[in-house]
């Protein structure tokens, strides 16, 4: 009887999805003055992945259902606000709604898993990459929920989340994969929270760990032209290494730059060691607000 309302729940998402996700989409389309619509491709509505959010957020089980939730509403605020500072202070809007939805996730997560679900909230890195090229966001969720399945089975933690996250990831994928939405942070912040949760469930600490490893590695393989191009002409990296490719990943975007100031300060590093520089330390320790690069 309990599979059976499961497998009710999966098609209910997965239709469910599929219905609203266009509906969220012309919605967004008539707010073309705010955040939640790019130029992107001639004109993109972004935050399409509320749709992704609301159906992880209802028929996950609890209480995984609630950090999934509440990471949703930070990372729509992340949407909305955009780059935009908060007054004379070195940071942004959308930086600090991140960071409090990584520490929300962390302090919901920390009575049942301990200090793992830091790296449960971090997954919000290597998916928000992923979500800058159309349909690779839900490849990589799609790839890592399949990966987690054998030891779904293994563990009998069940294998409902899994498809679930995979159903729901797959109804959304269309306009995805034609780049006529795009997720936004309340989607692929969602996606990577829902697998974190997962890869616990499944396996349990070091499993999430394996997930929180290897999905910057999959997303890097998956978008190494366009990641190497952006490192090349944007940074001045010159044939950048799949090391840098990894890096850009894990510690790429608003969230890893503010890191970067807090921690690098003005300093500047050229990294030379042949060794270094395949592991993606150019990348790691690329400064943008550096006053200027150290002699040669």
């Amino acid at each position: 009887m309990l599979m059976l309302i499961y497998d009710w729940d999966l098609l209910l998402a997965a239709v469910a999805v599929l219905v609203l996700t266009p509906a969220a989409a012309a919605i967004i389309s008539l707010f073309k003055n705010s955040n939640l619509y790019t130029d992107v491709r001639g004109g993109t509505p972004r935050g399409a992945g509320i749709v992704p959010w609301a159906a992880l957020s209802i028929f996950t089980p609890p209480p995984f259902n609630v950090p999934i939730a509440v990471m949703g509403v930070l990372a729509f605020i992340d949407d909305l606000a955009g780059r935009r500072g908060i007054m004379n202070l070195p940071i942004e809007w959308g930086q600090l709604s991140r960071g409090l939805g990584i520490l929300g996730v962390f302090l919901i997560t920390y009575p049942f898993m301990g200090a793992w679900g830091l790296l449960v909230a971090l997954m919000v890195q290597p998916l928000n990459i992923a979500d800058m090229q159309p349909g690779v966001a839900c490849t990589v969720t799609v790839i890592m929920s399949l990966l987690a399945l054998p030891a779904a089975v293994v563990t009998g933690s069940g294998i409902h989340l899994a498809l679930l996250i995979m159903v729901v990831a797959l109804a959304y994928s269309p306009l995805d994969y034609m780049g006529r939405v795009m997720m936004g942070e309340v989607g692929n912040h969602s996606f990577a929270v829902a697998l974190g949760l997962l890869f616990y469930s499944s396996g349990g600490p070091w499993l999430l760990l394996v997930l929180f490893l290897l999905t910057p590695l999959v997303t890097a393989i998956l978008r190494r032209g366009n990641l190497s191009e952006f490192l090349e002409k944007r940074l001045k990296i010159e044939n950048p290494t799949l090391g840098d490719l990894y890096m850009d990943v894990m510690t790429g975007g608003g969230l890893g730059d503010l890191l970067r100031r807090i921690i690098l300060g003005r300093r500047a590093f050229r990294i030379r060691n042949p060794f270094l520089i395949s592991l993606g330390f150019r990348r790691l320790l690329f400064n943008p607000h550096a006053s200027r690069l150290p002699e040669s």
